[in-house]
């Protein structure tokens, strides 16, 4: 679906404080018009930081681990199987042997996707138990855990739960697990204000609480205390890779992690993972952690087994972690294929779809796709390919190795996914085994594996219900025009300098322009000549669009972002189309 370019609004006022404070035009234009009003916004400072004292549970959580690491108990950290469970799984490691954890008392487990699902089950709390642990500390999971909390406990176990998710509903109630520590900003009646934390900065947040209370019970009289600031960088890479929102609490973290990787301050693991991405660490950005590192960490959970992505970060010695850095990139080369296979025969299907006469060409108001060839480590990313394809909620189902039927969704705005799983679930109370996760996106399990068509029938009912033709046409934001004098090497260094990510995004430009040469260049992009601007102001730029095949008429609106070309030494601004509106 062609999307509508529309131009973001700019405050005046901001933009202009912004300027008075020193930032270029151009920059407090683009920062003015993403929701920043003041300079204080931009201090990426340590400094600047929310308080840990403002998470609901915080005091109590940090009090628990400090008696465990004065008992010298053995500590058990819960992982999850993507990159944000990965690296807030290391964090909690690092971080409490640098806040005195005794040798040997810790350990993890990280479910397998395929045999344990998702989250401290019961089956995992008997997996954890051979680990002897006293306490039990969850990371990226836990706050819907209700029975693998309660068994753990019954075992003799303490559990700590540190999350980021939505809450368990029990019917309409909010039902939070009976643990012996809970930090979550997204609880009830926390008033923490970044409820955006990826689960890796609510474990940064708990080891800056711990950190506190060990300093209250006298730990550093004699001894400086420990710096957290050298685990950022893995705080860095979970929360772009998790894509949560780009609050500026969130752009503090990020930035400060980037800081310390172009700085080569960083774990060996992701000084491996850049080198096996062929990424330039000494000009990391938010794009290197989301598409590059990110994914090679996420194929573990995938494929194979998410220990590898987290032996990663938390080996010491440079010679494994490139071993391991080659695995993790083997395995994403396999994910892609997989992907590219599942994606063409997931395409196929919808075209089948789109045949039918009652929906005239048009997408339905839900897609679910299901095809038992599928591999279940891979439904999600299908499921955000065919969104962005044709701006719909998204479900694609695989039948997993236990024999049950589950999918992985991708919304839009405006459709709470996690909240339309639970309606579905209270109008077909037999249909849903079980499901969970977010507004935009989430899992979920069905009952019986025939139960797919069902399924089916009742989201598409409730997206006709929620969703209206503005929210089914899929807009882009832009930043108009760029100004001619802005057209060089320097500003796009300053624009990705920036934090740029999930509801900060980075800077998209639209110009009316004349294509003057168009061809097909490495059988799947668009390589395009065009003239911009009037008179004598004219001028020839290059631009590329790809994955794009077809030809453009003669006068566009172009929207694109600005990228570097370097060949022979020389550096080209180039542009990277990502959307065309023919102009009459």
């Amino acid at each position: 679906m062609n999307p509508q370019i529309i131009t973001r609004e700019v405050p005046p006022r901001a933009a202009w404080t912004l300027e008075q404070a020193g930032v270029s035009p151009l920059l407090a234009r683009l920062l003015a018009a993403r929701g920043v009003k003041s300079p204080d916004e931009l201090d990426d400072g340590l400094a600047r930081l929310l308080p840990p004292e403002g998470m609901k549970g915080m005091a109590e959580a940090a009090a628990l681990l400090a008696d465990a690491l004065a008992a010298g108990s053995r500590i058990c950290i819960v992982a999850d199987y993507d990159c944000d469970g990965a690296t807030a799984c290391a964090v909690a490691l690092r971080g409490l042997s640098l806040l005195g954890a005794r040798a040997g008392t810790l350990d993890y487990v990280v479910p397998d996707r395929a045999i344990h699902g998702y989250g401290l089950t019961p089956a995992i709390a008997e997996l954890a138990l051979a680990k002897r642990p006293h306490l039990l500390m969850t990371v990226d999971n836990g706050i819907a855990s209700l029975a693998g909390v309660a068994h753990a406990r019954e075992l003799g176990m303490q559990v700590l739960v540190t999350d980021h998710h939505l809450p368990a509903l029990v019917g309409d109630a909010v039902v939070l697990p009976e643990a012996n520590g809970l930090v979550n900003p997204n609880q009830p009646g926390c008033t923490f204000e970044s409820k955006n934390l990826a689960g890796v900065g609510v474990v940064f947040y708990l080891l800056m609480a711990l950190r506190g209370e060990l300093r209250k019970r006298g730990a550093y009289e004699s001894a400086p205390q420990p710096k957290l600031d050298g685990l950022l960088d893995l705080v860095a890479l979970g929360t772009v890779a998790d894509v949560v929102k780009l609050d500026a609490n969130n752009r503090r973290l990020v930035a400060q992690g980037l800081r310390r990787m172009r700085a080569g301050r960083m774990q060996p693991g992701l000084a491996a993972l850049f080198t096996a991405a062929g990424r330039d660490a000494t000009q990391a950005n938010a794009f290197d952690l989301g598409f590059a590192l990110g994914p090679r960490i996420n194929a573990a959970g995938r494929l194979s087994d998410m220990t590898l992505g987290i032996e990663c970060l938390l080996t010491d010695d440079g010679t494994r972690a490139t071993e391991l850095a080659k695995q993790l990139d083997a395995i994403n080369r396999e994910r892609r294929e997989i992907e590219a296979g599942m994606r063409e025969l997931a395409e196929e299907k919808l075209e089948a779809l789109m045949q039918n006469p009652q929906l005239r060409g048009t997408p339905p108001a839900a897609l679910c796709i299901y095809e038992p060839e599928f591999h279940e480590g891979v439904v999600g990313i299908v499921a955000s390919r065919l969104k962005e394809r044709v701006h719909r909620p998204t479900f694609v189902f695989a039948l997993g190795a236990d024999g049950q039927l589950k999918g992985s969704g991708r919304s839009i705005p405006g459709f709470h996914l996690r909240d339309a799983l639970d309606l579905v679930s209270k109008r077909a109370p037999d249909l849903l085994k079980k499901f969970g996760g977010h507004a935009m996106a989430a899992g979920c399990t069905l009952v019986d594996p025939d139960a797919f068509a069902a399924f089916d029938s009742a989201l598409q009912q409730v997206a006709s219900e929620w969703l209206d033709e503005a929210a089914l046409t899929r807009t882009l934001r832009t930043d108009g025009a760029l100004p001619p004098e802005a057209y060089t090497p320097t500003t796009v260094r300053e624009l990705e300098a920036q934090v740029w990510g999930q509801a900060f995004e980075a800077p998209l430009f639209c110009d009316q322009v004349e294509v003057m040469q168009q061809r097909i260049v490495g059988e799947k992009h668009l390589k395009l000549r065009i003239r911009q601007g009037q008179g004598q102001g004219q001028v020839l730029r290059d631009a590329i669009w790809f994955g794009h095949t077809e030809g453009l008429p003669e006068r566009v609106r172009l929207a694109y972002r600005l990228s570097l070309d370097s060949w022979n030494g020389q550096e080209r601004v180039q542009m990277v189309v990502e959307a065309a509106e023919p102009l009459v």
